[in-house]
């Protein structure tokens, strides 16, 4: 199928960036950003204001470059940032310097920030539930329980937001192993030549918050109901045998899910984001030249789409050590008519 070339009037742009910009989320009409140094070091969370400007969040030491990163009141590598349901912002640090990197001792946590006084409420250590080679990658919400992806090691982490407990479940299982990534009919290499891999990294809750999507950035959706996730007492061939392949799916940055149940997931290979209903009937939705490696997509409560279009392919380390960003990197923003997941985000 030949890339797209006619611009689709339907997507607004919002918000140039002079660097790689992977997530956006949206809080009582403001705008934080994040950035994953994919391109070159620096902010990693931010507010875009309206001047243009990019404001360090919550503040600059959080977001200090330190030739060591450390693990203790700055991030070592943010690789998402979302407003969850109840109204704080998330993020999502890895806990390594980067992909293939090793972990930073205590460096894997989620952290919740009011985004009204930019106090740092809940920092929720991953230790327990990450190995080494470990890269965690993103978050959904369902209840008390908060489910995370691990795109260095494959496998999902459990948290329980009551008791603070974090567990990995699916280590290693088949669905949350990827395999190489193609992004504009171009096999992806590190700088070593390398095939890039990224394994589990989409993820999204029905609405109802019984079944859990998932994939590896290669694609294969698959889900598993939640309460299988959820109860600490099953063995992990047990809690495997309730796997169900759902989907098969291209090469993907990012994904949301509306209301409806309906998941919106982008082609990295055809420069397109894609609908799919909880029937498993699959649209395009929306098909333009610039919308390159569209990654965290986000959903806001007017119903419409946020769409980073992150080229993260053209950056180092994905195209063989060479940066062919086309600058600046831009977020988009679609009309889809319908809101979010209550149970995701309000």
């Amino acid at each position: 199928m030949p890339l797209p070339t006619r611009e689709d009037p339907r997507l607004t742009p919002m918000l140039p960036n002079d660097r790689v910009c992977t997530g956006v989320t949206t809080v009582d009409g403001r705008i934080f950003v994040s950035f994953p140094g994919a391109d070159s070091p620096g902010v990693q969370v931010a507010e875009a204001l309206p001047d243009g400007r990019r404001v360090p969040w919550p503040d600059e030491s959080w977001n200090a470059v330190p030739d060591q990163p450390p693990s203790d009141g700055a991030y070592v590598h943010v690789n998402g940032v979302r407003a969850g349901p109840d109204g704080q912002l998330w993020i999502i640090d890895s806990g390594a310097p980067g992909l293939g990197r090793r972990q930073v001792p205590g460096g894997a946590r989620l952290i919740a920030v009011d985004p009204g006084t930019g106090e740092v409420t809940r920092i929720y250590d991953l230790t327990d539930a990450v190995r080494t080679d470990s890269y965690v990658d993103d978050v959904r919400f369902n209840g008390r329980t908060a489910y995370l992806t691990d795109a260095g090691a494959p496998g999902l982490i459990v948290l329980d937001l009551t008791s603070r407990r974090a567990r990995r479940v699916l280590d290693g299982h088949p669905s949350t192993v990827g395999r190489r990534l193609v992004a504009d009919g171009e096999v992806l290499h590190d700088p070593d030549g390398n095939e890039v891999v990224l394994h589990a990294d989409q993820l999204e809750v029905s609405p109802d918050g019984r079944h859990l999507y998932y994939q590896p950035a290669s694609g294969g959706l698959s889900r598993i109901e939640t309460r299988w996730l959820d109860d600490p007492a099953l063995d992990p061939a047990t809690v495997a045998g309730y796997v169900e392949p759902w989907l098969d799916t291209p090469t993907t940055g990012g994904t949301a899910i509306d209301a409806t149940g309906t998941i919106y997931l982008s082609d990295a290979e055809q420069q397109r984001v894609l609908s799919i209903t909880p029937e498993r009937e699959v649209r395009t939705l929306v098909a333009d030249p610039r919308l390159a490696w569209v990654d965290a997509m986000w959903i806001d409560r007017d119903g419409d789409l946020w769409l980073p279009a992150a080229q993260l392919h053209r950056t180092p380390g994905l195209s063989g050590g060479v940066n062919h960003v086309d600058y600046p990197v831009w977020v988009y923003r679609m009309d889809l008519g319908v809101g979010p997941a209550p149970n995701d985000h309000a």
